[in-house]
């Protein structure tokens, strides 16, 4: 009724509750089994772990995917796409690929990890495959944190107006910020960048 009556009077809604889910695990591509579980990353490029979030825009909503070194925490590579699809986590990978290749990659089951080309990526440069149990994000702790980190040091203080805007506050925050200035107490107060250096 309320909507309705706005509706007649010319008034919207300013702020949007919809969310959109990221995450499809019902599909019939091959899963993989937790190799992480109980590991503790000693060097660089041991393990990689990647997430999908979404970020809201004026009008609609535009995906992004990251992909981090849990040793070093710094991105290996990142996309953001207007559209959820295999290409968004693709383009992440190729671009972390280029300089750099883990022992494993862990992520969550959703299709676009689990799909045929991604997984195909990985086995071709001899990477092993790990993921998170249906249901269970604590099990990709790491790649939600840094999700959580992005959301609340970037995305939630933005108002992006379009997706060229979010493209490059995203990629700035990603490149510049997140890995050559903000310090991680689990890194001994250094940023990533010099931690791994």
């Amino acid at each position: 009724r309320v909507q309705r009556l706005m509706t007649e009077m010319g008034l919207q809604r300013s702020v949007k509750c919809r969310q959109t889910r990221t995450t499809h695990s019902q599909h019939d591509f091959p899963r993989y089994p937790n190799r992480v579980a109980d590991l503790k990353s000693s060097h660089p490029d041991e393990v990689w772990v990647a997430d999908i979030t979404y970020v809201r825009l004026a009008h609609d909503f535009v995906y992004l995917a990251v992909i981090m070194d849990v040793f070093t925490r710094c991105v290996r590579g990142w996309h953001l796409s207007r559209s959820l699809d295999r290409d968004l986590t693709l383009t992440a990978l190729r671009r972390a690929l280029v300089e750099h290749v883990p022992h494993i990659h862990h992520s969550d089951q959703g299709w676009q990890y689990a799909c045929g080309d991604y997984t195909d990526l990985l086995t071709e440069y001899e990477v092993l495959i790990s993921m998170a149990a249906v249901g269970k994000p604590e099990e990709n702790g790491y790649a939600e944190r840094l999700m959580r980190t992005i959301k609340e040091e970037e995305v939630d203080l933005s108002d992006y107006a379009d997706f060229h805007e979010a493209y490059r506050s995203i990629g700035c925050f990603l490149d510049e910020v997140y890995t050559r200035k903000r310090i991680h107490s689990a890194l001994g107060y250094l940023t990533p960048a010099e931690f791994e250096a």
